[in-house]
């Protein structure tokens, strides 16, 4: 049985996701599937300086799509701090087991995850198999 960390953030309810989960149940449907959100850069706060947890809820937006739409078996939604390399690799040192790492992007030249070298990066730091999902801009 394969145990994914899906990776993503703004991409996190893409049909694009939704179709590689949908890929990865079909070749192993006893597949476990973790959904990372790093926080954002930005500071989210309402008028009244309220948090808004924007990270949390994409965590858990995506978990709920990915279990009704695709029949995806979620055992964990997380957050982590905002550079996606070191929430993985914070991610993997509290949870380990996690056969494979799906990292979900926006395109090349939009994306800041692609930018910083994410998927090539977190290869070589982590040494698992990298699934690299693209979504279209919305």
């Amino acid at each position: 049985m394969a145990r994914y960390l899906v990776v993503t953030h703004q991409t996190a309810l893409s049909p694009e996701l939704h179709e590689e989960v949908a890929k990865l149940i079909a070749a192993d449907p006893a597949a476990e599937f973790a959904i990372l959100v790093p926080e954002a850069h930005e500071d989210h706060r309402t008028w009244e300086g309220e948090e808004i947890d924007v990270a949390g809820r994409q965590a858990e937006a995506s978990a709920a799509q990915l279990t009704s739409k695709v029949g995806a078996r979620v055992v964990r939604t997380a957050t982590g701090v905002s550079d996606p390399l070191q929430a993985i690799a914070d991610e993997m040192a509290e949870n380990a087991g996690y056969t494979t790492l799906v990292i979900c992007t926006l395109p090349l030249g939009v994306s800041r995850w692609l930018r910083r070298d994410l998927v090539h990066n977190a290869a070589r730091k982590f040494g698992l198999p990298i699934v690299h999902v693209v979504a279209r801009l919305a």
